[in-house]
């Protein structure tokens, strides 16, 4: 898998600098910015800001609100000026996300209050992206980015967004700036950090669409395995996750999490929902270990902690495992995770209405 990086930051910025520099000579005070409310010169500093915020984010590892601090440009500083604190920033941002160990994360507020090194590494480069666009447009320039980092931006920050005949038309019309034949026009939107489900001994990483189509073409996605991983159970799920992506109905909460082992930061193996609730509030949870991990308690603390936090959520009232018959250790798992053995008026309910195959014992725990 081609992972978001350090590198793709500086290109972004790289580009951005490139369209804006034929313009240094213009009013960028008293030039609208394409669409935004804002001028050309407030809009370049807030690239500006946004890189070193993130960068401070991360190298501060802060946890529960922005670092206090900001950008401010000495007086008298042109353009030509502005364009090399963006180049600065940009390397400051780019060389903390190198820095930056693997499942680092940083205070975020939308929507799960966190993000990881490669997420504000697409933060930032959606920033540069959609700015230079802004900018550009307002000034009359031609711009358009390379496609792989339109394409990264998608996959790592909008997981709910199906995926367009291009990848730039679509982050475009995505955040409200284009059209895209077939689709209404975008007037609210927000971007999607991957949530991760704290347990004792184990982080649940959300599994992001690039990852995920790694892992279904038999990578790693982007993680350190445990030898023997990962098991066919969670390449299987990843590809029901890019089914559901591609088909944009893929809704990252109720997606597919690594099971990453805190004390190494090895994953284990994976856990997931069968899909988004249903009209009567139920999720199925399904899950896979690597065999080295087994034995351990790690699939019973995973379950354990995905399952309330599913149930903390206002759209969940029940949560079901369905489990083969002859199955005894997974269903001792979900026992010792809180659930029960569903009624037989139940089972013939989830059969019936639902579609439960006949031969699974169906096992529910409830709000």
């Amino acid at each position: 898998m081609r992972p978001i990086s350090g590198d793709d930051v500086n290109k972004a910025v790289a580009g951005c600098v490139a369209a804006l520099r034929p313009a240094v000579d213009r009013d960028w005070e008293n030039t609208g910015a394409g669409r935004l409310e804002w001028s050309c010169r407030r809009t370049a500093e807030h690239i500006a800001g946004d890189l070193i915020a993130y960068a401070g984010q991360l190298a501060g590892r802060a946890q529960d609100a922005y670092v206090p601090f900001g950008i401010t440009l000495d007086e008298g500083t042109d353009n030509a000026g502005l364009l090399h604190v963006i180049e600065t920033t940009g390397v400051l941002l780019a060389t903390t996300v190198r820095a930056t160990p693997p499942g680092v994360r940083a205070f975020h507020p939308y929507p799960f209050r966190s993000a990881d090194r490669e997420g504000f590494a697409a933060m930032g480069i959606a920033e540069v992206l959609l700015h230079t666009h802004d900018l550009a447009e307002g000034l009359g320039l031609g711009y358009e980015p390379p496609e792989d980092l339109a394409e990264s931006v998608l996959t790592w920050l909008f997981p709910h967004v199906q995926p367009g005949p291009a990848p730039w038309p679509t982050l475009l019309w995505a955040t409200g700036r284009g059209e895209l034949p077939g689709r209404a026009p975008v007037t609210d939107w927000r971007w999607h950090n991957n949530p991760v489900v704290p347990a004792e001994r184990l982080t649940l990483t959300g599994i992001r669409p690039a990852a995920a189509r790694d892992l279904r073409l038999g990578g790693d996605g982007g993680l350190q395995w445990i030898e023997g991983g990962p098991y066919e159970g969670t390449r299987e799920a990843a590809g029901f996750l890019v089914k559901a992506y591609e088909a944009g109905v893929h809704r990252p909460e109720f997606g597919v999490f690594a099971l990453v082992r805190r004390e190494d930061g090895r994953a284990v193996g994976g856990i997931g929902f069968h899909g988004a609730p249903d009209e009567e509030g139920r999720v199925e949870i399904g899950y896979d270990l690597v065999e080295g991990a087994r034995g351990r308690g790690y699939a019973t603390e995973a379950v354990g902690a995905l399952t309330e936090w599913a149930l903390a959520r206002p759209d969940v009232d029940l949560v079901l495992a369905t489990i083969e018959h002859d199955n005894a250790a997974s269903q001792r798992v979900v026992a010792r995770a809180g659930f029960t053995r569903a009624t037989v008026e139940e089972e013939r309910t989830a059969h019936d209405g639902h579609g439960t195959d006949t031969g699974l014992r169906l096992y529910v725990r409830r709000a």
